[in-house]
């Protein structure tokens, strides 16, 4: 290919949610010299990455007309019309190549892109099928085979890809993406000053996770787990970093476990790299997950973890040599796996030293090295 190939990256949105970090951490690795990268969302109240995005040399279309959220960002229904301005967007703009994430802007890119230049379709996989709405998966399972290529975040998920939706042949690549921490702070410093900007005691043992306040994720679970800790160990607290539709639920639901004074409702912050030092332990309570951004971060920062088995966590994370596997949705498990590490230093110590170890597989530029192989493989077809 002499000439660049204008690819189009389309998504729901641009939240701070992992998918999207993902769009952002690849972008500032893309090969700029082979591909036009631009990129286009759905909502227009989650669009807290396109001003960094842009910043990348990325060109950003929002297909949501912006009466559809209110400029506070508080969501409002998806315009209607956004897939008649994904077809303008798609025939204007003559993309050889339409890279899609989620399944409901996927679902309408098949549709739409035989009328519209017809370029190569590639799908990005993230969550397994039986997780998504019946709706949505009748979307996928009527249009799934117009992919040229899927990428799946981790075996699990492909795992998930029914068979009766797959391509003969190597349709299906796995591509383990990783964080991209450069530059980030790290160090007694850092960890002191994370504390202290969240307002938290410096000899507090302190839990914390990151994610959407949303069902999938349970953190319900996780505050039933965090007030059985709390009973056994005073001086815990616990970080939720994450905005969502459950912020008020969970809230409701610390006060009535009697911990509402000891969990941080810390919102949607633009900073976690620079937060992730000031935790002595990550976790994450989720009911299914793909791979997580969030999990790759903290173990680059040389966290231990204490996470659910399920999706594509366990693919990255050995139970007791990087963190603690424990099952979803089981509250007294959680709080005994969190217990174990607040009252053994040392276990941590070692613990977190391996995750960080293991975080060097985590190479978000190969990563994005293997997504252009693939669109290698398309465009030459």
């Amino acid at each position: 290919m002499s000439a660049r190939t204008r690819v189009l990256w389309l998504a729901k949105g641009l939240g701070r949610g992992g998918a999207e970090q993902l769009l952002l951490n690849c972008a500032r690795h893309a090969d700029t010299s082979r591909y036009e990268i631009e990129v286009a969302y759905v909502l227009p109240w989650k669009d807290a990455l396109a001003p960094a995005l842009t910043e990348a040399g990325v060109r950003v279309h929002c297909l949501g007309a912006p009466g559809s959220g209110s400029a506070t960002g508080t969501p409002g229904r998806a315009d209607p019309r956004w897939p008649l301005r994904l077809r303008r967007l798609l025939a204007a703009r003559r993309y050889g190549l339409v890279h899609t994430h989620m399944p409901v802007p996927a679902a309408a890119a098949r549709l739409l892109a035989p009328t519209a230049g017809s370029p190569r379709l590639v799908h990005t996989e993230h969550n397994v099928w039986d997780r998504y709405r019946t709706a949505t998966r009748w979307a996928n399972a009527l249009t799934y085979r117009r992919n040229d290529a899927v990428i799946a975040v981790s075996h699990a998920v492909e795992r998930g890809i029914p068979a009766a939706r797959r391509r003969p042949g190597a349709w299906v690549t796995v591509v383990h993406h990783g964080p991209d921490l450069s530059g980030a702070p790290e160090g007694p410093a850092a960890r002191a000053d994370a504390r202290t900007g969240l307002g938290l005691p410096q000899d507090a043992f302190v839990v914390g996770t990151v994610g959407n306040l949303t069902p999938k994720k349970d953190q319900a679970t996780l505050l039933a787990a965090h007030a059985e800790l709390h009973r056994r160990h005073p001086g815990a607290r616990l970080v939720l970093i994450g905005s969502g539709p459950l912020d008020g639920q969970l809230r409701a639901r610390a006060a009535e476990l009697g911990v509402a004074g000891s969990v941080l409702f810390a919102g949607s912050r633009s900073d976690v790299p620079a937060l992730l030092p000031g935790l002595d332990v990550f976790t994450l309570s989720s009911r299914q997950e793909g791979l997580p951004v969030a999990l790759m971060e903290a173990m680059t920062s040389g966290l231990p973890s204490v996470v659910t088995r399920v999706g594509g966590m366990p693919e990255v994370l050995d139970d007791g040599e990087q963190g603690l596997l424990v099952p979803p949705g089981d509250p007294a498990a959680l709080a005994a796996a969190l217990g174990r590490l607040a009252g053994d230093p040392p276990l941590r110590d070692r613990l977190g030293a391996a995750a960080r170890k293991r975080a060097e597989r985590f190479d978000v530029a190969g990563a994005q090295r293997a997504v252009e192989a693939v669109y290698e493989q398309v465009l030459r077809r």
